[in-house]
């Protein structure tokens, strides 16, 4: 438990700033979309929301898009590059603990962050656009972009694998299965269009950290080219 604190404390000295900067940005852009909505909710009223909702391919928050995926890759970067620049990833891997738990740990640390940033802004987005709309297209919103947060969880992870994996053939592996899968995600900008096989991407996403251990495996084995 000791151990874990430690670490904890460590992944908050090195990325506290990068937390503080997407914490800004995701709060500026979330407020920035939605004085755009209520200027036009003022001029034009409600009911002009109400159509693009039903009528149109459109989410109304469609600038916050790509914002949970670059914050996953910053924070990972921010989390390992100077593991990997000052040579101490090897020194983390013998300390006195079990490194599955200790990796675990880590990654989780990234994980629950981006979490907490993501249901804030969702929890924002719902109050905003409660007041103009009726919950069912707000329930819309949310469940479209859930798929967003969910390309930030991949993005936080194919980016620490990136990091941690020692060899460049898997490195290359690694880059194409990301960009593929994260282009998948982004394919389609038709509301809901991912509702029929979410529960598929997510498992694909979560089983996607396998690889943070098999790159710390190969590390500790001396492979490398």
């Amino acid at each position: 438990m000791l151990m874990n604190k430690m670490i904890l404390y460590k992944e908050w000295l090195k990325t506290r700033w990068i937390l503080l900067g997407i914490a800004v940005a995701m709060a500026s852009f979330t407020a920035y979309c939605f004085l755009n909505l209520t200027k036009v909710v003022q001029i034009r009223g409600a009911a002009l929301l109400w159509e693009a909702l039903v009528t149109k391919e459109t989410v109304l928050t469609e600038i916050l898009r790509y914002l949970p995926a670059i914050a996953g890759a910053l924070l990972a970067l921010s989390q390992w590059i100077p593991e990997i620049q000052r040579k101490r990833l090897k020194l983390t891997l013998h300390l006195p603990c079990n490194q599955a738990g200790m990796l675990t740990v880590i990654t989780a640390y990234g994980l629950l962050s981006l979490t907490l940033f993501f249901a804030l802004q969702a929890i924002a987005s719902a109050c905003a656009l409660g007041v103009c709309v009726p919950v069912e297209l707000v329930g819309r919103v949310l469940r479209t972009m859930a798929v967003w947060y969910l390309a930030g969880w991949a993005a936080y992870l194919f980016t620490s694998a990136l990091c941690l994996e020692p060899a460049w053939r898997m490195r290359v592996v690694i880059l194409l299965v990301a960009a593929g899968f994260l282009r998948l995600l982004f394919l389609s900008g038709v509301p809901e269009a991912y509702n029929g096989f979410f529960p598929c991407l997510l498992a694909y996403v979560l089983l996607s950290g396998g690889l943070l251990f098999s790159g710390v495996a190969r590390f500790k084995e001396g492979i490398q080219d």
